[in-house]
């Protein structure tokens, strides 16, 4: 069964040399995440993935720097078009910019969307000053996919007690925040009324979801409350799709089949953080559970994404 993975990263070597900063990571992933090329495509290959969206890893960054880096990514996709697509990374702190460049790779280089960090140093995008990224992805029809990141200093100091820093770190990120910050994030983009100014607009959410599945009742009677238009049940099956990014685990999966519309759901890896490999067995587990039929099974692995993306068959 051939797969369409969607929260794939990578790093530019115009970001490196601008300030290199995941110099920290793991020596093996920071050559997996710098390869456009053979090493990413034998690792898809033993994975059984088709076609990967490629997004760059997280971080904020200026207008310039986005438009190189979308370049050299955009050039690595045309040694591998039938491989390789791509998501634009965006200058969110410059929101007229990144709408501009938002548009710039849709049309002039064929990406399918953008992958955005959860916020800027704290500040997230409910603000009006950012409905202009989300009606130009609107009026493009192509997705934001809203991924975690790291939390600023100031959301750090939520997460301090009585242990060591790392491990407010830890759960500031992988442990927990990167997750429900996302939620929180979702929330906020809800109440704020963007579903009801720009009904038309595509998220898409990794990772099972970020906890939303697990808490869909009580989110949805409390927003209720909230005097919008459209209530956040309708929005959630209208305007959201929600890829297993990184959670090989059958409990959140069942959740999330339970709260969402199969059409919805969509495989993914989070390479190279996750195994291509370790997706693929994940997919034979699924296989095994009977959570999903044979046709839903072939939706979730690419037909979704096809239809979504406007791409394939693979």
């Amino acid at each position: 069964m051939p797969f369409i993975t969607l929260e794939e990263h990578y790093i530019s070597s115009e970001v490196r040399s601008a300030n290199d900063e995941f110099a920290s990571f793991p020596a093996h992933i920071t050559q997996k995440l710098s390869s456009l090329s053979t090493e990413r495509i034998q690792d898809m290959d033993s994975g059984n993935v088709a076609l990967q969206i490629l997004s760059h890893a997280p971080g904020t960054y200026p207008p310039a720097l986005c438009t190189s880096t979308n370049n050299q990514l955009a050039q690595a996709i045309s040694q591998n078009p039938k491989r390789l697509a791509g998501f634009a990374l965006l200058p969110m702190g410059d929101p007229i910019s990144a709408a501009s460049e938002l548009e710039r790779c849709v049309r002039e280089h064929g990406f399918l969307g953008a992958l955005v960090d959860n916020h800027i140093n704290g500040r997230f995008y409910d603000g009006p000053e950012f409905r202009v990224v989300f009606e130009k992805a609107a009026e493009l029809d192509v997705p934001i996919y809203l991924h975690p990141s790291w939390a600023s200093p100031e959301m750090l100091e939520h997460y301090k007690g009585g242990y060591a820093d790392e491990v407010a770190v830890a759960m500031s990120a992988f442990g927990w925040g990167w997750h429900s910050e996302t939620a929180v994030h979702v929330l906020r983009l809800y109440a704020s009324g963007l579903f009801d100014e720009v009904p038309g607009l595509k998220i898409v959410l990794g990772h099972m979801g970020e906890m939303l599945p697990f808490q869909m009742e009580r989110v949805v009677g409390v927003a209720g409350r909230w005097g919008l238009r459209r209530g956040f049940q309708e929005v959630w099956d209208s305007n959201f799709w929600i890829t297993t990014s990184g959670m090989f685990s059958l409990a959140p999966l069942a959740c999330l089949l339970r709260t969402t519309k199969i059409e919805r759901v969509l495989y993914s890896v989070d390479y190279p953080f996750s195994d291509n490999k370790k997706g693929a067995d994940f997919v034979e587990r699924i296989k095994e559970s009977g959570l999903m039929s044979a046709e839903d099974l072939e939706k979730f692995a690419h037909g979704n994404a096809e239809f979504l993306f406007g791409v394939g068959p693979v």
